[in-house]
């Protein structure tokens, strides 16, 4: 009978004393959480059975002084780009038992995100997490000091261990070198808009890859990541035959193809079209389009994987490397230009 009274009351310290750990290698354990030692854990499991440990959430919240919950606050638009990191970070972070409370936010206001922010704090979550579409909204977070972890998804020349990121950079390098590869210049670039991270650095990608391979460009335009400003542009434009197009994004590479065609300019024969993201519709398009691939999923994956350093192991500090992209190469911009194309200017 005291035996059974034992195992009803032990803790999650009594657990700890018994594997000869800290408390906070037995919540790791518990969390299925990285960088414990086989023979630790193991250690820990047996103690587990042996006292019949199961902890409650509400005991480990008094324990850890924890919520298990994360504050997201993301843009206030349904662009492709930060919809998907949103939408894997919920995934992953719901993998590993955590709840998310996410705040949509004009995020070219930093003292709107701010506002969020503080809104997140009285909820008490255990750590904040944003997806910056806006360098100064950037600049105005890495300044930020808080009480707890704060971990933000954002493109930048400079790598920060609390920021994590898609190589934005070599993703406009490959673009453009596969148009010009592929025999198509000039090679003009749509940008998205002039203050979104990830757009700079695909600038600095196209300017620095041209200048590599001595290329010739024409004058940058910005776009709003739309469809229709991508045909506005392109209609607009003085595009010739024999042109490369590198489009910031896919759906203002789906605009692109619709004024090109209307214009008369063939995609590949007479134009090469290379975009970013590859939504679900790009394989589908007519012709179906060359695109540079982004891994939201892994990007959902670390961004989580920060989270719980951060909460777990405040001192450990990690690395931050951008994730590389992959061209997918479709009938907008084949590997040759195709024969019988009109001559360049």
């Amino acid at each position: 009978m005291a035996d059974d009274k034992a195992a009803r009351t032990a803790n999650i310290f009594d657990v700890a004393r018994l594997a000869g750990v800290s408390h906070q290698t037995v919540s790791r354990v518990l969390n299925n959480m990285p960088n414990v030692r086989p023979a630790t854990r193991a250690r820990v499991e047996q103690a587990i059975a042996q006292l019949r440990y199961s902890p409650s959430p509400a005991a480990r919240a008094l324990v850890t002084r924890r919520t298990r919950t994360i504050g997201l606050v993301t843009p206030g638009n349904v662009d492709y780009g930060p919809s998907s990191i949103a939408m894997n970070f919920n995934f992953a972070a719901r993998a590993a038992r955590y709840n998310v409370d996410a705040i949509s936010s004009p995020q070219s206001d930093a003292v709107a995100v701010r506002a969020a922010i503080d809104g997140l704090l009285k909820q008490r979550v255990d750590a904040i997490v944003l997806i910056v579409v806006d360098t100064e909204v950037l600049a105005s977070v890495q300044a930020l000091d808080l009480d707890i972890p704060i971990v933000a998804s954002a493109t930048t020349s400079r790598p920060h261990p609390r920021l994590v990121a898609i190589d934005q950079y070599r993703a406009g390098r490959s673009a453009v070198r596969h148009l010009r590869e592929a025999g198509y210049g000039p090679i003009r670039h749509i940008a998205g808009p002039a203050r979104n991270p990830d757009a700079v650095e695909r600038i600095r990608g196209w300017r620095e890859e041209l200048a590599a391979s001595r290329s010739e460009s024409t004058a940058l335009v910005h776009g709003d990541w739309s469809a229709e400003s991508g045909y506005r542009i392109a209609s607009e434009a003085d595009i010739a035959p024999g042109e490369g197009i590198f489009v910031a994004n896919d759906h203002m590479a789906i605009g692109v193809l619709s004024a090109l065609r209307e214009r008369g300019l063939r995609v590949p024969e007479d134009v090469g079209v290379v975009g970013i993201d590859d939504v679900p519709e790009a394989a589908f398009l007519y012709p179906s389009l060359t695109t540079v691939r982004q891994d939201f999923a892994a990007l959902g994956e670390i961004l989580m994987q920060k989270v719980l350093l951060a909460v777990e192991e405040p001192d450990t500090v990690s690395e931050s490397t951008p994730l590389p992209t992959r061209l997918i190469v479709r009938d907008s911009a084949p590997v040759e230009r195709p024969v019988g194309s009109r001559r360049s200017r």
